[in-house]
């Protein structure tokens, strides 16, 4: 038998960073997301042989180990490493040999929740093989543990739940690692127009998060003002943002949008650079009322609200950065899982 699994990565429309400790721990965060039609893939193949072999097919990247009960985590696909090992720790894999082989549709480091999203879906696999008792809340705070507790990686919350839940929601994240997940029930004309007007755009470069993100947590840490201010007016914008897709406000959804990337910049240095300025701006001009950065910033994917048809005047405009649009649509799934 074959085991497959497929989770959804995710666009974040508003509150991002809010999920990071300590801030969430300290004055509770809020993020309002939506998963889209690009995924993480894991397949977990049994074997004959007594080896165990993990490859990024996406990455060109492969690892063969004999059969032991903890890989050695030295940078080198840890993330499939410390999901086995933690299941073997805590549920006991059987000693039988399988290759577990993975793809992600957008490179790492692109900010849309590669990484978290990959690990739910690695998850989802063994899940699959081992018929573990995991409910969805379960499956999200396991993955947030492993990458963030065992591996240490540093991050937030809302990815892990996003991949596990799908769909669009309104997330809540407080001390002692509680999340609460709040499915919006938005129209279908309000997401067919969101997905129509928003234009999600890949800068051709990536970034390494965890720098950003620990010292966006110093900031906090340190008491550092503008920053947690900044972070107060991004939790805002996520209820601002959650009202207007269900009123069907959707010309406010620029102006939200613009307004959390000015707070976003003043969270913590590095978030944005001159290239990332210069798309923006140029992005405005040619139509755009809006955008962000998705993810923690410093590269990866940017997404713009383009109303009417601005979109193909943007895309034009946006051509000679040397980046490209990304076609997607909004799933209404989260992790999903299968035998063959």
């Amino acid at each position: 038998m074959i085991y497959r699994s497929k989770a959804p990565l995710r666009i974040g429309l508003a509150g991002g960073g809010t999920d990071v400790s300590p801030y969430s721990d300290l004055y509770g965060g809020a993020i309002l997301n939506a998963t889209i039609s690009l995924y993480a893939n894991a397949t977990i193949e049994p074997l004959a042989e007594n080896k165990i072999i993990l490859e990024a097919i996406d990455r060109n990247e492969q690892l063969s180990f004999d059969l032991m009960k903890e890989l050695p985590i030295d940078g080198k696909l840890d993330l499939l490493k410390g999901i086995y090992n933690r299941i073997q720790k805590d549920y006991g894999i059987p000693q039988q040999g399988f290759r577990l082989s993975t793809y992600v549709d957008a490179p790492a480091g692109s900010g849309l929740g590669t990484s978290s999203t990959l690990v739910v879906a690695i998850i989802g696999a063994f899940t699959e093989m081992l018929r573990l008792p995991l409910g969805e809340y379960d499956m999200a705070h396991y993955a947030y543990e492993i990458e963030r507790k065992d591996l240490k990686l540093a991050g937030g919350k809302q990815d892990q739940y996003a991949a596990t839940f799908g769909g669009v929601n309104f997330m809540e994240f407080y001390a002692d690692d509680k999340v609460i997940v709040n499915p919006l029930r938005i129209k279908q004309q309000y997401l067919f127009e969101l997905e129509n007007n928003l234009l999600l755009y890949y800068t051709s470069t990536s970034r390494e998060s965890a720098n950003i993100i620990k010292a966006q947590s110093k900031n906090v840490i340190d008491k550092k003002d503008s920053s947690i201010e900044a972070m107060h007016q991004l939790k805002e914008q996520a209820k601002l943002m959650k009202e207007a897709l269900l009123k069907g406000k959707l010309h406010d959804l620029g102006e939200i949008l613009d307004f959390g990337f000015q707070q976003k910049r003043q969270m913590v240095e590095g978030i944005s650079n001159p290239l990332m300025e210069d798309i923006y701006e140029t992005a405005r001009k040619a139509g755009a009322t809006g955008g962000k950065i998705s993810g923690a910033g410093g590269g990866g994917f940017m997404i713009f609200y383009c109303p009417v048809n601005t979109k193909y005047a943007v895309i034009k405009s946006l051509e000679k950065f040397g980046g490209r649009y990304r076609r997607y649509k909004f799933t209404e799934h989260g992790l999903t899982t299968w035998t063959i």
